[in-house]
C-alpha cells in the first residue's frame, strides 16, 4: 500500500511542477499599436455628400507615406465615389471630431457615413480599387481573394 501512496504523491508532485512550469513558459504574444477606427462618419463634414461612395483619406503634411497613399487614393474619383485628402494641420477639427490617431488612414464610407472598409498605413492600389468595387457592388470580389491570391 505504502508503493502507491508514494507513486500518487510523486504524479501529484510531478502534475504540480508542469503547471508552475507552463504557466512560467506561456508568452503572451505582443499586441501591436492599436488606432481608433471611426465606424460613422457625417458625410456632410466632407466634399462631395451627394455621391453615393466616399474615399477619405486622413493624412498629414508632415507624413512621408501620406503622399504615396493619397496619389493612390486620389485616382478612384469618379461620378459614385467622392475622394477627399483631410490633412491633420489643415483640417484638425476633423482629425479630432473623429478620433483619428494615425495616418494616413483611409476610410471607404456609403452614402448614409457607415465606415464598410478603412486602410491605416501605407497600402497598395490593388488593395485600395478592390476594396472600392466591393463597397460598390458587393460580391464583386471573390470571398477570400487577397493581393497574394489574386492579385
Amino acid at each position: 500500500m505504502l508503493p502507491v501512496i508514494l507513486v500518487l504523491v510523486c504524479a501529484a508532485v510531478a502534475v504540480g511542477i508542469s503547471v508552475v512550469v507552463n504557466r512560467r513558459t506561456t508568452v503572451e504574444p505582443e499586441r501591436g499599436p492599436q488606432w481608433h477606427v471611426p465606424t460613422l462618419v457625417d458625410r456632410n463634414d466632407f466634399a462631395r455628400a451627394e455621391a453615393p461612395f466616399a474615399v477619405l483619406a486622413f493624412t498629414s503634411s508632415t507624413c512621408m507615406a501620406c503622399q504615396d497613399v493619397w496619389e493612390k487614393a486620389s485616382v478612384l474619383e469618379s461620378g459614385a465615389v467622392g475622394v477627399q485628402r483631410i490633412d491633420s494641420i489643415e483640417r484638425k477639427d476633423l482629425h479630432d471630431r473623429y478620433g483619428i490617431d494615425a495616418v494616413p488612414m483611409i476610410l471607404l464610407v456609403d452614402q448614409v457615413g457607415a465606415v464598410k472598409h478603412n486602410f491605416i498605413g501605407p497600402t497598395t492600389a490593388a488593395d485600395l480599387w478592390s476594396a472600392v468595387a466591393e463597397m460598390r457592388e458587393p460580391g464583386s470580389v471573390p470571398a477570400g481573394c487577397d493581393t497574394e491570391i489574386c492579385g
